[in-house]
């Protein structure tokens, strides 16, 4: 509207020079013949917008309202979204939040009621395993003495600890552990404290053959499990191992000739040095390269050596 009042003052002005131009020069008429009745025309829309502007009930405490509604509106996208939907959205997250904590005792009663029915069925499953290790330790335990027995262990005592919780552990309402006394007369001692590398690895062996037919895994790796051990006990250690070996995919790291004869497939594993360098193979080895190998784990490459390794796979 302001705008408008000033253009058409403007065009008085304008008005009065071209007067004084055709003045000096009556034939400006030809191309500022135009000129009045544009000025009219916006006079007439001046006239016009005044009158509609005069008709419209504007409440000032209404616009006022309405700019602190916009204000409102600017701040809460400033803070819950970048436009109206994503506002709206973030109040209705909001207005579902607040539900449930208004519910919520409601809800502790129901979370109450699911902690109670899962801890019965804690317990229940927990007793169930509790009686099947009651019934199964005496007997694994056993077992495992048999096999320690063959091993070279013939005194050697073995048990199954079984200490009940009050509370559910991880793996039931008791904890287990192997207690072990390699020799008479000795008090029996968690297995992880007392053994030695070669008991450890002959124990190890031992529960292994006792599981072979529950064990459900299917590749075992043994990393010098024979440490420690020779004669006749790394005898019975590779036969155990290939027993194991009947069932089970079992991979054997050894020095032992006594285990490697029982091997169902032998590899040999060499090292070569160049300069600042090493680098390993792996080869698998039959006939007399097998042979002549076991040989000089036995320590020699004589005819002796020789003859002790035919015995040994003779013996496989």
């Amino acid at each position: 509207m302001a705008s408008i009042h000033t253009a058409v003052t403007s065009l008085a002005e304008a008005q009065r020079s071209l007067h004084e131009l055709r003045k000096l020069d009556p034939e400006t008429d030809q191309f500022t013949g135009g000129f009045e009745s544009a000025r009219v025309e916006l006079e007439e829309l001046e006239s016009n917008l005044r009158d509609y502007a005069e008709d419209l009930e504007i409440d000032p405490a209404e616009f006022i309202d309405m700019e602190h509604r916009i204000d409102e509106i600017e701040g809460l996208k400033r803070k819950y979204g970048q436009t109206i939907e994503e506002v709206l959205e973030y109040q209705s997250k909001a207005r579902a939040r607040l539900e449930s904590i208004d519910s919520r005792e409601e809800e502790l009663v129901r979370l109450e009621n699911e902690v109670e029915v899962a801890f019965a069925s804690v317990e229940k499953s927990g007793a169930s395993l509790s009686k099947l290790r009651e019934k199964a330790a005496p007997k694994l335990a056993k077992e495992i003495e048999s096999h320690l027995e063959d091993l070279g262990l013939e005194q050697a005592v073995f048990e199954i600890a079984l200490s009940p919780s009050d509370e559910p552990l991880p793996r039931g309402f008791e904890t287990v552990d192997f207690l072990f006394g390699p020799n008479p007369g000795e008090p029996l001692k968690p297995l992880r404290i007392i053994a030695s590398s070669g008991e450890m690895s002959r124990v190890m062996l031992a529960v292994k053959s006792a599981l072979a037919d529950q064990d459900q895994i299917p590749l075992m790796v043994f990393d010098e499990i024979d440490a420690n051990v020779g004669g006749e006990i790394a005898g019975a250690v590779g036969r155990k191992m290939s027993h194991l070996g009947s069932r089970h995919q079992v991979v054997a790291i050894t020095h032992m000739p006594q285990v490697a004869a029982l091997a169902h497939h032998h590899y040999l594993v060499t090292k070569e040095f160049e300069k600042d360098s090493t680098s390993s193979s792996l080869e698998r080895i039959e006939g007399k390269e097998r042979l002549a190998e076991l040989a000089r784990m036995l320590g020699g490459g004589g005819g002796a050596a020789l003859s002790l390794a035919e015995k040994l796979l003779a013996d496989d």
